[in-house]
């Protein structure tokens, strides 16, 4: 549902602190006029911006709603080493969770809005545990919040594909459950069979013509090897601009030259890359990305959960994230990183995003003299709009 809107006294981005305020009005959920001192039409609500900073709003483009444990008791972090230690220690443990899976992706998808994030990509795991039971949470919660952001959901074979029998056939019923893409994990390196592992995710993109995301954790040649085998998928089923890698940390662990190629590679077949910001990882080359065309978001991964106890729903603290993690100091570069957060995880999810006449009316207001200041500080959001219509102000949902 779309809205009408007058928004006072922001100032749009780019901007600096001595910049004047203008207002913003939206129609129809969209922008259409940005200036000062607007007339607003006949019975159409105005809200204060507060000379807060104006920005497109930011886009979470890798979560894993069903997994969270925001906003309940604290658990001591109890897994074992490794990918393997990590995916046994969540099964052990979510069921036991004081909330059901919808229950705490509804609150955490709250959250993320409040803080200003309305697009979001959350994988939902699918495996012979769990059947669809977390997926149908996910998708719940995505119906309670469907006026305040939009959402996808992505099948995600979170214990593989090829180790437990019956897992494909389940990623085949959430898709037409309910699930916008199809989901992989470390084809070589986890389920020890990249090519049988890809066949199936690109054939039942194909079949229910769907997009793919593929978190890929391996790194060196042996994950630049599965990202050449993606892009090869890419090519042969005409998939271009449907399709992501989350994580890619094949990027960062390999040399300068084979880092080109691959970045070169991604940008010919328009594929999209994810990161998170990760603390123990090597940052990917995001300027090199960006200079390519190739399509970045960043996202949230796990938000207090039994993957990690790191995460708290917010966007713009994830965005202080990623340039605290490249050593950005410059107002350019961490501007870029906001960039990320919202126009580029926008494009990732294939949606657009602006501040110009005619963009989409998702808007952010932050307190802050510029938008450094605002990363910096990331103080409670004043205002989060969606689709030309206030859904969250002063860090709350409404």
């Amino acid at each position: 549902m779309t809205g009408d809107l007058l928004i006072r006294s922001a100032r749009p981005w780019p901007t600096s602190p001595d910049a004047p305020v203008v207002d913003v009005l939206c129609e129809g959920g969209l922008v259409a006029s940005i200036a000062p001192d607007l007339d607003p039409p006949p019975h159409v609500p105005v809200v204060d911006g507060r000379g807060g900073v104006l920005l497109p709003a930011f886009t979470d483009a890798h979560a894993h709603l069903d997994s969270t444990r925001l906003g309940l008791p604290f658990r001591p972090h109890t897994a074992g080493p490794g990918l393997a230690g990590l995916i046994d220690n969540d099964r052990r443990n979510w069921r036991s969770a004081e909330a059901s899976v919808a229950q705490r992706a509804a609150y955490t998808l709250g959250r993320t809005i409040a803080g200003g994030a309305t697009r979001v990509r959350s994988h939902a795991q699918v495996d012979v545990d769990s059947g669809l039971e977390k997926l149908e949470g996910v998708l719940a919660a995505r119906e309670e919040h469907a006026g305040r952001a939009h959402v996808e959901v992505v099948a995600f074979p979170q214990c593989g594909i090829l180790r437990e029998k019956g897992t494909a056939d389940l990623l085949d019923a959430a898709l037409r459950a309910g699930a916008d893409l199809v989901g992989g994990l470390d084809p070589a390196g986890y389920d020890r069979d990249p090519v049988r592992h890809l066949d199936v995710v690109f054939g039942l993109a194909e079949k229910h013509q769907r997009g793919v995301d593929v978190h890929l954790h391996d790194g060196g040649s042996f994950g630049a090897f599965q990202v050449e085998l993606i892009c090869e998928r890419v090519d042969a089923l005409g998939m271009r601009g449907q399709v992501t890698i989350s994580h890619a940390f094949a990027l960062s662990t390999v040399d300068g030259d084979r880092q080109r190629e691959l970045v070169d590679l991604l940008a010919e077949h328009d594929v999209a890359v994810t990161t998170v910001a990760p603390g123990v990882r090597d940052p990917l080359p995001l300027q090199a990305l960006r200079r390519a065309g190739v399509r970045l978001g960043l996202g949230q991964d796990g938000i207090r959960d039994y993957w990690s106890p790191y995460g708290n729903g917010d966007m713009l603290d994830r965005a202080w994230q990623l340039a605290y993690r490249n050593g950005f100091r410059r107002d350019d570069l961490v501007e870029m990183c906001v960039d990320i957060a919202t126009r580029g995880g926008a494009a990732v999810l294939g949606r657009s995003a602006g501040l110009t006449e005619g963009a989409p009316a998702d808007l952010v207001v932050v307190p802050g003299d510029t938008v450094t200041a605002a990363v910096m500080d990331r103080a409670p959001r004043t205002l989060v709009v969606h689709a030309g219509r206030v859904v969250a102000a002063d860090g709350e949902v409404v």
